[in-house]
């Protein structure tokens, strides 16, 4: 049997359940590391960024 689609490939594969898993499980530690990198930065980076847009750069008076 000729598989049609990639839905057919992955339905009748050996392994599949573990390839699963795995992306499962890569994308969950993934995650929870972008969320604690982000938690764990402190308030002041975040408040540093927040008001950028609104400093008067150098170059701007020059204008």
């Amino acid at each position: 049997m000729i598989p049609q689609n990639i839905k057919d490939i992955l339905a009748n594969g050996e392994n599949v359940g573990l390839y699963q898993t795995f992306s499962m499980i890569f994308f969950l530690i993934f995650f929870l590391g972008i969320v604690i990198w982000v938690f764990s930065r402190s308030k002041k980076h975040y408040d540093e960024e927040a008001n950028a847009p609104l400093e008067d750069d150098i170059d701007d008076k020059n204008l």
